[in-house]
């Protein structure tokens, strides 16, 4: 591993911080943010929704249990680059199989590390996220500032249709080496009851994982997909899967989910649940740093319940775009008490800004993938 090769990292407000290069030699631009997960950085690193995204860990050293093939979020990194504190090239872990740097270099990922992501992350709390960019080839700081100056952000910008499947296909794949994904409280599945299709704007692994272990078999479709090709599979329910970018970009997405409105149960998560919130009448805002971690706590308003959530976001539902007499929050952030959940009062349709499977993160709010199933079994019964 080469331990002395220089790198920078240049926001664009022209903050610069010098550092070591411990990935890919290589240029990156993307949006800069950060994640305060204490672990699960290669799911982090692997989750799709990370698209267009530098991502900043605030833990301070990552790398220290390595990589293996069980926790892959899809089939390799999607974050433009990876930014730490120090790296372990050492790694101690039973299921460990490669350390983070060579999986960074194998899958083409710049990773830099020495930076003082304390402070990093204490500026973009203040000023922001922003674009940014990280390099091992050009080290001049004016160069660089022009680069991410010239750089795209998020804001417009459709990044579904760079993760998104290009066929459909039916997931199987669930073994009982994928039940801890469970937390070791669910058995093998059951044998399928509920017929799913799932909006693949950049579906994770553990989700499907979750839904084959409530018994459902699931076809991911393309987010390309009209309302007709979804129902030609004769779904039970249709799940919204998470995605990076704009919601407001994904306009496709946001017309089939309004063909879908009543048709079928609805379950929507992150960029999902966003899409679904502009489906129905509302509009979307930009954070201006977003939600992104496994220890965000989340109040339910129906019940007082609170819960600790896994989450990675920068686009909200303004509750004042919804039409309160159809549409009840349901769950708020109790950080900034923005809008977490919501349902609509007549029709089986639900969602959440977070991820109920939680990989990497809490188990608290898993139950929401049974409330799923209760609702296409109302729909079967009706």
């Amino acid at each position: 591993m080469d331990k002395t090769t220089p790198a920078m990292l240049v926001l664009e407000d022209g903050r610069s911080f010098k550092g070591v290069s411990f990935g890919c030699h290589g240029e990156a631009t993307g949006e800069l943010v950060f994640n305060t997960s204490m672990t699960g950085y290669q799911e982090i690193l692997t989750d799709p929704s990370y698209k267009g995204q530098i991502v900043t860990m605030t833990y301070p050293l990552i790398g220290n249990y390595g990589v293996n093939h069980e926790d892959m979020e899809s089939s390799g990194p999607h974050v433009e680059a990876f930014v730490v504190k120090e790296y372990s090239h050492v790694f101690s872990n039973w299921r460990g199989e490669e350390e983070l740097g060579s999986f960074l270099r194998d899958h083409h990922v710049v990773g830099i590390q020495g930076i003082d992501t304390r402070s990093l992350t204490k500026h973009i709390r203040t000023a922001g996220a922003m674009r940014a960019i990280v390099s091992t080839q050009d080290l001049d700081k004016p160069r660089l500032l022009d680069k991410v100056r010239a750089a795209p952000g998020l804001v417009g910008r459709d990044l579904v249709r760079e993760v998104t499947c290009v066929h459909s296909y039916r997931w199987t794949s669930y073994t009982e080496n994928d039940s801890w994904i469970a937390g070791g409280e669910m058995p093998m599945p059951s044998p399928n009851i509920f017929n799913v299709v799932a909006l693949d704007f950049g579906i994770k692994q553990s989700i499907l994982k979750m839904l084959r272990a409530h018994g459902c078999t699931v076809t991911v479709v393309p987010a390309s997909s009209s309302p007709n090709e979804i129902l030609s599979h004769n779904p039970d329910g249709v799940f919204l899967s998470n995605g990076p970018g704009d919601p407001e970009a994904v306009s496709y997405a946001i017309e089939t989910v309004r063909g879908l409105v009543g048709r079928k149960p609805i379950f929507g998560i992150c960029l999902g649940h966003q899409i679904l919130g502009l489906a129905l009448g509302g509009r979307t805002f930009k954070l201006k740093f977003g939600h992104r971690g496994g220890n965000h706590p989340v109040k339910e308003t129906r019940t007082g319940r609170i819960c600790i959530t896994a989450q990675n976001h920068g686009f909200c539902v303004d509750p004042d775009s919804l039409d309160r007499h159809l549409i009840e929050i349901t769950h708020i952030n109790l950080n900034d008490h923005t809008v977490e959940g919501m349902a609509h009062q007549e029709l089986p349709i639900h969602s959440v800004q977070y991820h109920p499977e939680a990989s990497p993160g809490p188990h608290d709010a898993r139950y929401l993938f049974s409330g799923f199933v209760k609702a296409m079994e109302r729909g079967k019964n009706a």
